[in-house]
């Protein structure tokens, strides 16, 4: 696990946070679209990167079920390589960032 500075939305920059790297088969929705499978590859309990997510929408809003937790919201920060790398609405507590990295073996 690393460390980094996120810069958030308004581009103040937080703490370093806890980075993991993870496997995890999630789902993603943007929007009406219908959910599909995705593999979260990077966890932090401000955020992930989705290793492939082929017509995103940065603008679009989504929302992410990883198993075991509740339905969570994030937004788009940035794509490159049809990966996505995603901030979350609100953060997740550092008990379930840690559960979640336990559980995929990070």
């Amino acid at each position: 696990m690393h460390h980094e500075r996120i810069t958030g939305a308004k581009g103040r920059q937080a703490e370093r946070q806890p980075r993991a790297e993870v496997v995890i088969q999630c789902e993603v929705r943007q929007g009406t679209r219908p959910w599909r499978s995705a593999r979260l590859e990077d966890l932090s309990p401000g955020g992930f990167r989705i290793a492939s997510f082929p017509d995103h929408r940065v603008e679009v809003p989504l929302r992410i079920r990883i198993p075991g937790i509740q339905l969570l919201s994030a937004r788009i920060c940035w794509a490159r390589e049809g990966a996505v790398g995603c901030e979350f609405d609100a953060p997740l507590h550092q008990v379930v960032f840690e559960h979640l990295v336990r559980v995929a073996g990070g």
